[in-house]
């Protein structure tokens, strides 16, 4: 009874609530961010919203251009340049498809059979690079000449009585036909298409493909259940970093085709520096990144996939 009737312990006064400790450098994040937005909004921002201005307007370089709002022209340059426009996609869909048709095998042997000569295949791979992009399409004049060992060999095999006849030389003869035009964007874009596939394949444990050949499954078979479902993030990235700068290219174009191989790309050089026709240069730019944007946006979306290399 003595134990139930004493009285209970005081209690301790309770302990203010401690304020929870400032977090410092909560901004230091965004402050490295600042030189790369800054650089953004100077050399792609605001170029864009000039071009974007340059494009609704009116008049002459002796007059003077104002924006008038001037809508049309984009109607105008589309109607009157759109053999362009499709012929630009069709020739870097080509180039992309063979760069993809070139890189796949050679990014899979550098992955998985190259071995001790894989630095070696990386360096021949990018040494393309340490030269002009305009001295490397110049030196496709020099192989592609009609008297030069590849069209005598091809006309010696008759391919170019084929490639003749689907319209891509012209007889005997490949300088400033479509063929010349698609294979200079080829060999100018394959390293974009070898580099992301190769940093795909390696990705891949190879475990799998043990895994795959204790379930009896044919090297083909465990290509196209395990390697190539695994590789498509590199797929995707090496043909957007192919066809989107082959499509505005103009170098190619200009250097190995003809007035009939002109690309959208060669005709805005020649409205803004020849012709002087600034407004109808920046609408068929704006044209140009439009469809492109487009048609990237349904091509990731139909692919499956958004791990991108």
């Amino acid at each position: 009874m003595s134990t139930l009737t004493e009285a209970p312990p005081p209690l301790s006064p309770t302990a203010p609530e401690k304020k929870p400790p400032r977090r410092r450098g909560r901004f230091t994040p965004y402050w490295l961010l600042l030189p790369g937005i800054l650089w953004l909004v100077v050399f792609f921002a605001l170029p864009m919203i000039y071009q974007a201005s340059t494009s609704v307007q009116t008049g002459s370089l002796e007059e003077g251009y104002k924006v008038t709002w001037h809508f049309a022209t984009y109607w105008d340059a589309l109607s009157e340049y759109w053999p362009q426009f499709l012929r630009s996609v069709f020739y870097a869909a080509a180039a992309t498809v063979l760069c993809l048709l070139l890189g796949y095998p050679l990014a899979y042997l550098i992955a998985f059979r190259a071995g001790r000569w894989r630095n070696l295949i990386m360096i021949l791979v990018i040494a393309p690079f340490f030269t002009s992009f305009l001295i490397r399409t110049l030196a496709w004049k020099t192989i592609l000449a009609d008297n030069g060992v590849v069209v005598q060999t091809l006309g010696s095999l008759h391919v170019l009585d084929v490639t003749s006849w689907l319209g891509w030389t012209a007889g005997d003869r490949v300088l400033a036909t479509p063929l010349a035009v698609v294979c200079g964007l080829t060999y100018n874009f394959l390293p974009f298409m070898i580099l992301p596939l190769y940093t795909s394949l390696e990705r891949i444990d190879g475990r799998l493909h043990e895994a795959a050949g204790d379930l009896y499954a044919r090297p083909w078979t465990t290509f196209r259940k395990v390697t190539f479902p695994l590789s498509m993030p590199g797929v995707v990235s090496g043909t957007l970093l192919t066809f989107i700068p082959a499509a505005g290219d103009y170098v190619n174009a200009e250097l190995l085709g003809s007035t009939d191989t002109r690309m959208i790309g060669n005709v805005i050089q020649t409205q803004f520096l020849r012709i002087l026709d600034y407004p109808t240069a920046a609408a068929l730019s704006f044209i140009l990144m439009a469809a492109i944007l487009a048609m990237v946006t349904l091509y990731i979306r139909r692919s499956g996939t958004e791990d991108l290399v």
